[in-house]
């Protein structure tokens, strides 16, 4: 944890909380004074300093959406504080999971824009193409592919076969005009 005494305070008395969840995602920036980080040390659960409605409050504390302390660091300059926290439901008050939209790893961003050029220019050997011309095919693969996620042995085989069977879940969702965030929200809405 940190030491609250060598935080470099702003001219009102806080400090910018860059919110991180434990897998590396950033879900919020928020404001604490020294009674918010004071609070968030003694009870483990996030505490900030609402500048609109100048007062303390506890993350979640109407929503159910909490987030509790793994760890607080402070940066280089000490004026800026980062929270690694395990947060339940949705972290922005719009209900998306964080405050900076969609945060899909680049990978399946990139399927995404791949998927989007096909359905625009089909070309003729292109595999997304097939599936997305016959989404019959392409769910008897998701289920082909589940089965060999189930029957795989070792740990680079079941990653193999994870790989193939989000792939092909990802042009389906591509294909029913989803996309992976809405998965994401609904396991992140399902942790409460």
């Amino acid at each position: 944890m940190i030491n609250v005494d060598l935080i470099k305070w702003n001219s009102d008395g806080l400090v910018p909380v860059i919110v991180q969840e434990v897998d590396g995602r950033v879900l919020m920036l928020a404001y604490a004074n020294r009674e918010a980080l004071e609070k968030t040390i003694a009870t483990g659960w996030m505490h900030y300093w609402s500048r609109s409605r100048q007062k303390l409050w506890r993350k979640g504390e109407t929503s159910g959406h909490t987030q509790h302390l793994i760890s607080l660091h402070l940066d280089c300059d000490q004026d800026v504080v980062l929270a690694r926290v395990e947060q339940t439901g949705p972290a922005c008050h719009t209900g998306a999971p964080t405050c900076f939209g969609d945060l899909a790893p680049d990978v399946v961003q990139e399927l995404w824009r791949v998927f989007a050029d096909r359905a625009r220019t089909p070309k003729a050997d292109s595999y997304v193409n097939l599936l997305l011309s016959d989404e019959r095919r392409l769910r008897q693969k998701i289920g082909e592919e589940g089965v060999e996620v189930a029957l795989a042995q070792s740990n680079e085989e079941l990653v193999r076969e994870s790989a193939d069977l989000v792939f092909h879940l990802c042009v389906l969702l591509f294909a029913r005009g989803l996309q992976w965030s809405e998965v994401l929200a609904e396991l992140a809405r399902r942790r409460r």
